[in-house]
């Protein structure tokens, strides 16, 4: 993904990072002409009409937008790079959150690192077996930003169990001495240089993240983009990187429309991860407040059942996450990695 653009549609106007294009008629450009735009890669962008831009900013470590897009409804773009659309984000944020939960036989004490906008734990607050959930995040603004702007995470920051922390991921878990039965990285993608590779490596998940899991403690993290062709970006080195600490790990993968794309998340554990359709249900039916949108026991078995290109690739990649190497994007060929 790119850097955010607006344009209208003949092209009239400045274009820049958050910056709305006018063209001749200023009110019938926004009306009609304004756009988002984000670029996916080089040669290919992803845009679609906004109704208007509800707030833009800047916070000591990032930009922040919230626009009113006519196909996917209130949108968050953090940096330029959009983090999740109201119509579809309970895709992404009921595949972070349950598969873990109720893989876990009594899920208590959760840790969540990153999360501002809220949705995470919103999700995981729907479990009535969760007594304590830390949601850690190094953005004051940004979390404040959502709890002021985004309605339906209102309750789950109310909610007695959470205890909001602002400070970097790792240091906190560094700091605090109590274990977790699941720890979820709702983090941005390791690319090289951002803020949160280090969060990403073999290093981190083996001295910081797995010696603060209980003893049937499961970690699980989106993990990037993984379509046919972008899972190669950061998804199956993801994969890869928790193979190399833990004994089981799951990936899995669904489609999200305001993405343009298929996102990948990777579960990870010292315990058997496995659980049937049936159990899974019937734990959902058991432990969690209101319904699914997206994802059941069979969803599930569907998203953790990847394409023959895909399981092909990340069983040849070699690569994982370590702190001294950082992944740049590349596309697998057989054997071979082209950059």
């Amino acid at each position: 993904m790119g850097s955010l653009s607006i344009s209208n549609m003949n092209g009239n106007g400045y274009h820049g990072n958050g910056t709305l294009v006018n063209g001749k008629n200023h009110d019938q450009a926004q009306r009609k002409s304004c756009w988002y735009e984000e670029e996916i890669e080089d040669n290919l962008r992803w845009s679609f009409a906004l109704n208007s831009i509800l707030h833009t900013g800047a916070t000591q470590y990032q930009d922040i937008q919230l626009l009113d897009t006519k196909p996917f409804g209130k949108a968050l773009v953090i940096d330029g790079k959009l983090q999740s659309a109201e119509i579809d984000e309970f895709i992404y944020h009921e595949c972070l959150v349950h598969p873990p939960l109720l893989r876990h036989p009594n899920p208590k004490n959760i840790f969540i690192m990153g999360g501002g906008e809220g949705s995470t734990a919103r999700e995981i607050l729907r479990h009535n077996t969760v007594a304590k959930l830390i949601m850690c995040d190094i953005d004051e603004e940004v979390v404040d930003f959502c709890k002021s702007y985004l309605v339906v995470n209102r309750q789950a920051f109310c909610d007695p169990r959470l205890e909001l922390v602002i400070n970097d991921a790792r240091a906190e878990l560094l700091s605090r001495v109590e274990k977790y039965d699941v720890i979820v990285g709702d983090l941005a993608d390791p690319i090289e240089g951002g803020p949160c590779y280090q969060l990403y490596t073999k290093s981190f998940y083996e001295s910081v993240v797995k010696p603060r899991l209980t003893t049937n403690g499961v970690f699980v993290t989106q993990a990037g983009p993984a379509g046919i062709f972008s899972h190669t970006e950061v998804f199956s080195c993801i994969y890869n990187t928790l193979k190399h600490v833990f004994k089981y790990v799951v990936p899995y993968s669904a489609h999200i429309p305001s993405y343009a794309d298929t996102w990948g998340w990777v579960m990870a554990s010292d315990s058997p991860l496995s659980l049937n359709a049936e159990e899974f249900d019937l734990r959902i039916k058991q432990r969690m407040t209101g319904e699914n949108r997206f994802l059941d026991g069979t969803t599930f078995q569907s998203a953790s059942t990847l394409s023959k290109a895909v399981r092909k690739s990340y069983v040849l990649s070699l690569l994982s996450f370590t702190s001294h190497f950082a992944l740049p994007f590349f596309f697998f060929l057989g054997n071979d990695y082209v950059y």
